[in-house]
């Protein structure tokens, strides 16, 4: 508040002495630009000092609280031991690591890891994220990095502690390419941690060691990532189901669930999920709990959680009765084609809109697939081409609403073609012709929308009725779906049987 007083005081001043006293105010305003200009790079400077200054973390973060990364954890215990464990293996020549590089998709717990290698090893940590050294101004960011190294090394002393680690996050940011920026502040910056990471002594005390976390490993400088640097490289993955149980476990743990919830259930709805999008699943599902006044959070609510973190919370759009009765015909077209196809797979039906979708199916993976043959590849387009054709059995004909499953159909001919499945065989992608690809990807869901018309096609007289329930009750679980097929079926056999039983020839009495 006082310097506001002195800078107005200051200028009432000069425009006083210009205006009254006929005095040459330039001289001045000159001399006062030039104090605002030292004393504003003074203030980027203090800034630049204090971009260290971080504490350490007091929140102890252990391996154990870290779930579906076993072997991501595994392979950094082992690097960490080279810093833990100096004087046993100095005895066998070994270098102890200089930085490690945590790659993967955001959410999968890379920064959990770095604070859980500070409690390993028993270092200060420190965090810094890519953009802090990012600045308009020339040698800041570089100044950072110096600082950020020079502040570890003294907390580490001042904590009596023989380590310390830096973990800085989003390195892509300054660790892209040289050369490819048009500022030239984001080489020097990238110039500086290579001088500070290869001019850090392995036998000095302190140790620093850089861990370092991104998901666009592609585009890092090569000089970061030789060895000396950034010697081991550590893919911090998707969690599989087993590890997806392990998470929702160790989030579970002392939260009040109903005694029928089935986290393996729950593990398997939640295929392709990070460790971050699970913590949210958990927490939204407890919201839920807190919203309905219940003490106990139930299956019910963790399954409307996930539809909530996969297509966002439910909108305010009021389609019309028509609109709802369509949308029930096109999800239960993709429901029957799926279930058909891949028994037990569908999870449940909705038709309250979230996000851009009316309504949508959500099925449970038979298991968590890295690899698909042709034959699945061709179910998958089935079940998304099953909404339209659904649509056009009892309508006769479309709508937009089948816009995204088109597009996801024609992703999957495109992969099959591109990956050699094809009738045309293998191919470079590169050197294809597009009208090649675009003849090859037209048979393709020409033949399989006739199948999937097919598949539909006994169904279309009791697709509506059902239409109606679903209208009626908003959302369906998938046993109740289940049940409902089933009994369509079974009442199909029962007319086939019938109907065979009609047209029977009568037995021929042969009279001796």
């Amino acid at each position: 508040m006082m310097k506001e007083w002195l800078i107005g005081i200051g200028l009432a001043v000069v425009i006083f002495a210009g205006l009254f006293l006929n005095v040459n105010v330039l001289p001045i305003l000159f001399l006062a630009g030039l104090a605002f200009v030292a004393w504003f790079m003074m203030e980027r400077r203090t800034a630049v000092a204090g971009a260290g200054r971080e504490t350490p973390v007091k929140h102890q973060v252990s391996f154990d609280q870290i779930g579906g990364q076993e072997n991501a954890k595994r392979e950094l215990r082992e690097a960490l031991d080279f810093l833990k464990y100096r004087e046993r293996i100095k005895t066998l020549g070994i270098r102890p690591l200089k930085g490690i590089l945590l790659t993967g998709p955001p959410g999968t717990g890379k920064t959990l890891m770095a604070k859980a290698a500070a409690t390993y090893t028993d270092s200060v940590f420190l965090a810094a994220s890519g953009s802090e050294f990012v600045e308009m101004y020339v040698g800041v960011g570089a100044q950072r990095i110096r600082e950020l190294f020079r502040k570890a090394r003294q907390l580490a002393k001042k904590e009596n502690k023989d380590s310390a680690i830096i973990f800085i996050d989003e390195i892509d940011v300054v660790g892209g390419r040289r050369g490819q920026h048009s500022h030239q502040e984001y080489d020097q910056t990238l110039n500086q941690l290579l001088t500070e990471m290869d001019g850090m002594s392995t036998t000095q005390s302190p140790l620093v060691l850089v861990i370092a976390a991104t998901n666009r490993v592609d585009i890092l400088d090569p000089a970061l990532l030789r060895p000396g640097r950034f010697d081991r490289q550590i893919k911090v993955d998707l969690p599989d189901k087993e590890g997806r149980l392990h998470i929702l476990q160790i989030l579970t743990a002392g939260k009040p669930l109903s005694e029928n919830l089935n986290l393996e259930h729950i593990a398997r709805e939640t295929f392709g999920f990070s460790g971050a999008q699970l913590e949210s699943l958990v927490n939204e599902a407890a919201i839920a709990a807190l919203r309905a006044g219940s003490n106990q959070i139930t299956q019910e609510m963790f399954r409307d959680s996930v539809d909530k973190v996969l297509m966002g919370e439910r909108t305010g759009r009021r389609p019309t009765d028509d609109e709802l009765q369509r949308v029930a015909v096109h999800e239960l077209g993709h429901a029957i084609v799926s279930e058909l196809m891949r028994p037990g797979t569908v999870s449940h039906i909705t038709i309250a809109p979230r996000g851009n979708a009316l309504g949508f199916v959500r099925q449970i993976p038979e298991a968590d697939r890295y690899l698909y043959t042709l034959e699945q590849l061709q179910e998958q387009i089935n079940v998304a081409l099953g909404g339209c054709l659904a649509e056009e059995h009892h309508y006769g004909n479309r709508s937009t609403g089948a816009q995204n499953d088109f597009v996801q159909a024609s992703s999957l001919a495109r992969t099959i073609v591109t990956c050699g499945l094809s009738r045309i065989g293998i191919v470079d992608e590169e050197h294809l012709p597009e009208n090649v690809l675009d003849t090859e990807v037209r048979h393709i869901l020409a033949e399989q929308e006739r199948i999937t018309r097919e598949i539909l096609r006994p169904y279309r007289e009791d697709i509506a009725q059902f239409a109606f329930d679903i209208v009626r009750e908003e959302s369906v679980d998938g046993s109740v779906f289940r049940d409902w097929l089933s009994s369509i079926q079974d009442k199909k056999e029962q007319g086939e049987m019938k109907s065979s039983e009609a047209h029977r020839t009568p037995e021929t009495v042969l009279l001796a």
